[in-house]
């Protein structure tokens, strides 16, 4: 069985549960879901959603370098949103974070998330 190395940076919120910020076996390193907290305060950042999907990218990309990557190593990236009409924002601020080839994506839709957040995304990257 591959060795699983567990993935931990201060530059994106401590985990709040029974769960690492990112686990890594082999070359593949999974990203544990990360909603709009900002690392420091542990507070949401903003009631406003777009605000809250960019601290969710830029914790993303805490994560990602701490494992030795970038967001452009996500293969598969899931987005959970509690109102889905908010699904073309994520699409333009996606779109400030990743360019083509883009990673496999699901958005899918939810009555809530922890601590009231309006996104949370996770993702599977290959380094």
């Amino acid at each position: 069985m591959a060795e699983k190395i567990i993935i931990a940076t201060n530059k994106a919120p401590q985990a709040i549960g029974t769960y690492s910020q990112a686990v890594k076996v082999g070359s593949t390193v999974y990203l544990s879901g990360q909603i709009p907290l900002d690392p420091e305060s542990m507070q949401i950042v903003s009631d406003e959603f777009e605000a809250q999907v960019v601290q969710v990218f830029e914790n993303l990309t805490a994560v990602c370098q701490a494992a030795g990557g970038s967001l452009s190593d996500i293969v598969k990236l899931n987005i959970f949103m509690t109102d889905l009409s908010n699904f073309a924002t994520v699409n333009e601020i996606m779109g400030r974070y990743f360019e083509q080839p883009y990673p496999a994506r699901a958005a899918i839709g939810v009555k809530q998330l922890p601590k009231d957040s309006l996104v949370e995304m996770d993702g599977v990257m290959e380094i």
